[in-house]
């Protein structure tokens, strides 16, 4: 999955000299908390977010009436606020890759540009909802978790043993249990009919299923 399948197109951006009440009036019509700002040709200049125009209302909120801040912020631009050292992503950049940048860099979005122009945007929710599409939650389906080594061929010991019952996987993530070394969690989603066939060829087969929380994991530890 990469950036370019999975980022708004359709952006909401301000100029340099949109006030900084009518970035907000923005925001808070489409329900945004990144306003990328831009010139005449789409080129990225710089980013405003919620946390930058709270500062904004905050700063000489304490001192003045509601009638002078208000004409303050009228005269107030983005471009005075805005952050210029922008992280961006291209359209050719990794989904997980994006979220990876997202979390080290403690910021809510990724503009997407191509050269200099802005063509998309990806947000905290935009990845999440990924998350969701690739944990097969859209899906009536049921989840079961196997605990295995980390070696060559579980995954494939596993499709072949639904494949023989005739039970679809409607996804699989795998991820390794904290504090077990070379321990992974198998996550399966299999259609809700079927879920209860699934656990029993799978634990005919050998395997410990878990289809929910257990404080102690042990019992279900691979030999």
């Amino acid at each position: 999955m990469y950036v370019g399948w999975n980022m708004k197109t359709y952006l909401i951006t301000a100029s340099p000299d949109t006030s900084v009440l009518k970035a907000r009036e923005l925001m808070d019509t489409h329900k945004i908390s990144h306003l990328p700002v831009t010139d005449g040709k789409a080129h990225l200049l710089g980013i405003v977010t919620d946390r930058d125009l709270k500062q904004a209302w905050a700063s000489p909120a304490s001192t003045l009436s509601i009638y002078e801040l208000t004409y303050i912020l009228q005269k107030l631009t983005v471009e005075a606020i805005m952050t210029t050292d922008v992280i961006t992503a291209t359209p050719d950049l990794t989904i997980e890759r994006a979220a990876l940048i997202i979390h080290d860099r403690k910021i809510g979005a990724l503009p997407v540009v191509e050269g200099k122009r802005l063509v998309g945007i990806i947000t905290c929710t935009d990845l999440m909802e990924v998350l969701l599409m690739a944990l097969g939650m859209g899906e009536e389906s049921g989840r079961l978790s196997v605990l295995a080594r980390n070696r060559i061929g579980v995954l494939a010991e596993i499709g072949r043993i639904m494949q023989q019952a005739a039970i679809n996987i409607l996804s699989i993530v795998t991820t390794p249990l904290r504090g077990y070394e070379d321990v992974w969690q198998l996550i399966m989603r299999v259609n809700l009919a079927v879920q209860p066939e699934a656990v029993r060829v799978l634990e005919q087969a050998g395997f410990k299923v878990i289809t929910h929380y257990v404080e102690n994991v042990t019992p279900y530890l691979p030999n």
